[in-house]
């Protein structure tokens, strides 16, 4: 949220807590409000980052340096002073001071320790001494330099009233000794040397007067660093049988960590595990019949065996669910659960809250569409019922139940179909008690509806990246994830497939576009993640054609892997994870810059982490059916490399080096061996010895 208004305080490091306002907890007053007292001269006219005028919270992550920039300024030529204070809220504030960048930027960094939501308060007003300060050195007339120095001595002593203690003393005897030299000596210069002395300045600088002060406030969500990086696998666990149609259960999944974590995933992602609705139970690829061994789809929530806290009972009990879940982190990775706020005709809520749910002229309860898609097998909640208020709690109820069990991600089921309202609230009230939580958004919907779910707390969000495979339409795209104005609140998780989508690229079966897209997704992203094992079995068969569903989806019944296939793409994924977890670069997402070639059939973009010396190159061939070639053109200088040395590319994936020198170097990819080259640019330095070598 931002704020900005005029207030009375002792001083520049007891800033008082900001007024609450009325109406919502996240409405904000306009950034520039008038100020109550005419004496105030400072401005803050924009903050960042800041989100739709601080309605709502920016993001960033615990552990990481955030940059804080205000453009503070005031009429004439008096100094400014600029403090920041942060704040986890409900704790002690910190306070930096701002430094000047030129055309009256200020900007402070600090680095948010743990999750949590923080407050950051800006505070600039006219500072005489340091007014004072900046004439002086600019005078050189001895005349004018004693008069400026009787000057310095009250502002001097001023503080000094302020101060306690040794500082109070030390300030008294500056500012009488300014006074004394003033009439006594007869050196401009060392009259200046005295008056101007950093350490002194520093002193006085601690006890300034800021009651004049203009102030604005900005708040964040300060997540956890797997909001950030993450690579997610999506499984079925009653499809993880090591055995052809034999209902697979936890323990199943407990004999398939070792493979899902050999191929380098962080979490591991469950469709609902609730029991699942017999009533209008949908067959094999979404028959409207089903036999009695149809299992129905996980989605159809609800059963006569329990509702939205309960658990299949075909996959195990909540005991064996608690085990699963620690030996997963054991693992090193965690479980992601499905929240799909929906029901089942026969859903313990049915009949139990009937008003919770949308009734037809003849009393039948209306069942979920999204014409022409009809789903007879979920009824849709009724938010706008008069009983919403006992609706938001129970369903928070069911997430807080989760939470128990060690749940700590959520994959959230079609957002954009309930109220943004309770969006909103819900978040906010789980994160406030629980802020290592995570939501993923799930919502292939219209841009501002995705958005506004971000703002609204979502952590991460589903993308538009599996329908944009063109050379223009990933580089537009991702150019304005990674530096448009949803930078401070959108953060996107990329997906080649889902059990919804199977896009027409991947029907052709071919490996070099299943290669090419999973190298994208794990490369323009930090957060990325597939739906397998049909990912990296390359399973490509539609439902019908012109269709993005599966044919024989898990969604409506069990299938049987056979996971050591030798064409497997589990290698080649194992080896671009491993590339995301050593190298820093592809875990955030905001250097990301395309580079020129000159083929449209070849799409290049850099990342890279200067703190960590970390330059990551990607080239990726967009023809699944052709060698391609091309001049490739890098901004050596933003890259940090000298262009008249040469620099070693070492691709990451095959293991290759080669040896470039200057911004234009030729690249060719042939998708019969792999359609991509991860580079890891390394700079060349000479020993005293004359030997090459590259960092």
């Amino acid at each position: 949220m931002a704020e900005s208004r005029s207030k009375s305080v002792p001083g520049a490091s007891a800033l008082k807590e900001p007024r609450k306002r009325a109406g919502t907890a996240n409405s904000a007053p306009p950034l520039s409000a008038p100020p109550a007292d005419g004496r105030v001269r400072a401005v803050i006219d924009r903050l960042s980052p800041v989100v739709d005028g601080g309605r709502f919270r920016a993001k960033c992550l615990a552990g990481e340096p955030l940059r804080i920039e205000a453009h503070c300024f005031s009429d004439g030529h008096d100094r400014l002073r600029v403090l920041l204070r942060w704040q986890a809220l409900g704790a002690p504030h910190t306070e930096v001071e701002m430094q000047a960048r030129g055309n009256d930027v200020w900007t402070a960094q600090f680095t948010p320790p743990a999750p949590g939501r923080y407050r950051c308060t800006v505070a600039a007003w006219v500072d005489p001494f340091e007014s004072w300060r900046s004439e002086l050195e600019r005078r050189d007339e001895l005349a004018d330099i004693r008069v400026a120095l009787a000057v310095g001595s009250a502002l001097i002593a001023e503080r000094a009233r302020r101060a306690r203690g040794s500082d109070a003393a030390s300030l008294t005897d500056w500012a009488a000794l300014l006074q004394q030299s003033a009439a006594d000596f007869a050196d401009a210069e060392s009259l200046k040397a005295l008056a101007l002395d950093p350490a002194r300045a520093a002193l006085a600088a601690r006890h300034a007067d800021s009651s004049l002060a203009t102030t604005a406030v900005l708040e964040l969500q300060v997540d956890r660093p797997r909001a950030g990086f993450s690579s997610w696998y999506e499984l079925f666990p009653r499809s993880a049988a090591p055995q052809a149609q034999r209902h697979g259960n936890f323990k199943d999944v407990e004999a398939r960590l070792p493979y899902i974590a050999g191929m380098g995933f962080d979490v591991l992602y469950f469709p609902p595990i609730q029991p699942i609705g017999r009533v209008n139970r949908k067959g094999p690829n979404n028959a409207l019949t089903s036999s009695a061994d149809d299992v129905g789809s996980p989605w159809a929530i609800g059963s006569r065996e329990g509702g939205h806290k309960h658990v299949l009972p075909e996959l195990g009990s909540l005991e064996e669910f608690r085990r699963l879940i620690a030996r997963t982190r054991e693992s090193g990775m965690e479980i992601a659960l499905d929240l799909a706020f929906q029901c089942a005709p026969d859903h313990p809520y049915v009949d139990a809250h009937p008003q919770w749910f949308k009734h037809r002229p003849d009393g039948s309860v209306q069942y979920a569409e999204n014409p022409p898609k009809k789903y007879q097998d979920i009824y849709p909640f009724d938010f706008e019922s008069a009983d919403w208020r006992a609706l938001w709690d129970e369903l928070k109820s069911v997430v807080d139940h989760w939470i128990e069990q060690g749940v700590r991600i959520f994959r959230v089921d079609n957002p954009h179909t309930k109220p943004f309202a309770f969006w909103e609230w819900l978040i906010s009230e789980v994160q406030s008690a629980h802020p290592d939580v995570i939501f993923l958004a799930e919502a292939f919907t219209r841009p501002k509806v995705m958005h506004r779910l971000a703002k609204l707390g979502f952590t991460q969000s589903y993308t538009y990246f599996t329908w944009r495979n063109t050379k223009r339409e990933l580089t537009e795209y991702f150019t304005e994830l990674a530096h448009g104005e949803g930078r401070h609140y959108f953060r996107p998780n990329v997906w080649p497939n889902t059990p919804d989508i199977l896009h027409e690229t991947l029907q052709s079966g071919m490996r070099a576009v299943f290669a090419a897209r999973l190298i994208l997704a794990a490369t323009l992203s930090a957060n990325y993640g597939i739906y397998g094992p049909t990912f990296e079995l390359m399973e490509s068969a539609a439902r019908e054609p012109g269709s993005e569903e599966y044919r024989d989806s898990e969604k409506y019944q069990l299938r049987h892997w056979s996971l050591d296939r030798p064409d497997s793409l589990r290698s080649l994924i194992a080896r671009m994870n491993r590339a995301r977890h050593e190298h820093p670069a592809l875990q955030s997402d905001g250097s990301l810059r395309f580079c020129a070639v000159d083929n449209e059939q070849l799409i290049a973009f850099s990342k890279s982490d200067q703190a960590a010396r970390d330059i990551i190159l990607v080239i990726v061939n967009l023809d699944p059916h052709n060698a391609q070639s091309g001049w490739l053109e890098l901004d050596l200088g933003a890259l940090g490399l000298d262009p008249q040395q040469r620099f070693q590319v070492h691709d990451l994936l095959s293991e290759q080096r080669y040896q470039w020198r200057g911004a234009r170097n030729y690249v060719m990819l042939d998708p019969r061996r792999l359609p991509a080259h991860v580079f890891r640019l390394r700079r060349h330095l000479r020993t005293e010895h004359d030997f090459d070598y590259f960092m």
